[in-house]
């Protein structure tokens, strides 16, 4: 008689199917991130380091974020070597991408860029905001993302969200955005 106990994933090599396994990709994931802080450190030699106002000049921040993304980027590579990202959850979400949704976010995102002089600051990141949140409720298939309520609901939270980012920037600390007036308030 034979054994009746299941056969292991262990006992059985995997079949070769020519994939790059996981642990090249989470290496190469790691060596990406390093290249980026790389760049990142090679734009911030290219800024005068002249101290300023508190002594800080303004290669400081660049620094910091160069040197914190090589900690992360050091230590994605040393976790993909000493055994492979750990408890990662098991990818979710379509097996293709979902381009009319693609096509709402991208939508926002350009008239946002080509309407910015024109319409102000305000209205035009209402416009992306709206826009690119459609995209997201119809990918994750919100069956209400179409209805006059949700267009409204979306509007009105991108114009709170907006105006007083607008508000901050131009009236507290004083750097110039596009408006749609020139009394800086809209």
């Amino acid at each position: 008689m034979t054994d009746p106990s299941p056969l292991h994933s262990l006992d059985i090599p995997p079949p070769d199917t020519g994939a790059i396994p996981a642990v090249q990709l989470q290496t190469a994931v790691g060596a990406g991130v390093l290249l980026v802080a790389a760049g990142l450190a090679f734009g911030a030699l290219q800024i005068p380091g002249d101290a300023g106002y508190g002594g800080v000049g303004p290669n400081f921040l660049p620094w910091v974020c160069a040197a914190v993304l090589a900690l992360c980027g050091a230590w994605l590579v040393w976790e993909a070597l000493s055994g492979g990202f750990r408890a990662m959850a098991v990818p979710t979400g379509s097996h293709r991408a979902d381009w009319p949704a693609a096509v709402w976010v991208s939508a926002g995102l350009l008239l946002n860029a080509a309407l910015i002089t024109t319409l102000g600051f305000i209205l035009s990141c209402t416009l992306c905001y709206v826009l690119a949140v459609q995209g997201l409720r119809r990918a994750a298939g919100q069956p209400q993302a179409g209805q006059l309520r949700t267009w409204g609901v979306d509007l009105f939270s991108g114009l709170c969200i907006s105006a007083p980012v607008f508000w901050v920037f131009t009236q507290f600390l004083a750097i110039n955005l596009p408006g749609l007036t020139g009394t800086g308030w809209l």
